[in-house]
């Protein structure tokens, strides 16, 4: 069973990577591209990303264009940007239902049977997160902000799996195994008064 620290050590590591697909999702840099003309002044640099379109010149200035139409974009920006909302949504959940399931909070059932399978559920959902957004930067083409939506996902993948390391049948064992010691205590102190009240009578 993993302990409150190993517990912790997951949420943060989750909620890191959560906050870095976040980033990921905002970023234009996901197709990166470059024009350059007969001097090197009208050099441009052109970046793509789920939400809009941006150049930036050698001058240093950048321009940017929010897309117009959803219908218009192509198949593999709708489909990236969906994956990355739900794994926004997935892991915004992950990080309340973790919080309620985590040892070292006193929040919710504090039966420990209950509190782990809370946590193993919002590790999974965190796992689900980190897989749609992998699923999503590895379907697009290259730009840099792939490789901060590579990190996010294995952070996300990563403390999702530390928070489903919690195992209910070990709480389970260890209540059954204290039900039982409790049950056998009760009868050695009722075979004790058994024992002393037959001495009373001989007596």
């Amino acid at each position: 069973m993993a302990n409150s620290g190993f517990q912790l050590l997951g949420y943060f590591l989750a909620l890191g990577g959560w906050v870095g697909i976040i980033s990921t999702t905002a970023l234009p840099q996901w197709k990166q591209s470059s024009y350059t003309g007969d001097a090197i002044i009208t050099a441009v640099g052109l970046y793509e990303g789920l939400w809009m379109s941006c150049a930036s010149q050698s001058t240093g200035q950048v321009q940017c264009k929010v897309y117009d139409s959803l219908l218009l974009l192509e198949a593999h920006i709708q489909a990236s940007r969906a994956l990355m909302i739900v794994s926004v949504v997935f892991g915004f959940i992950g990080i309340i239902v973790s919080v309620v399931g985590m040892k070292c909070t006193k929040v919710g059932d504090n039966n420990p049977l209950t509190k782990s399978r809370i946590a193993i559920s919002g590790g999974v959902l965190f796992l689900m997160a980190g897989l749609c957004t992998l699923v999503a930067v590895s379907w697009y083409e290259f730009g840099s902000a792939l490789f901060v939506g590579w990190a996010s996902a294995s952070l996300t993948i990563l403390g999702g799996s530390f928070l489903c390391c919690s195992c209910p049948n070990e709480e389970r064992r260890s209540q059954s195994y204290y039900r039982s010691s409790q049950l056998s205590t009760a009868k050695e102190s009722n075979l004790k008064k058994t024992t002393s009240v037959k001495g009373e009578q001989y007596l």
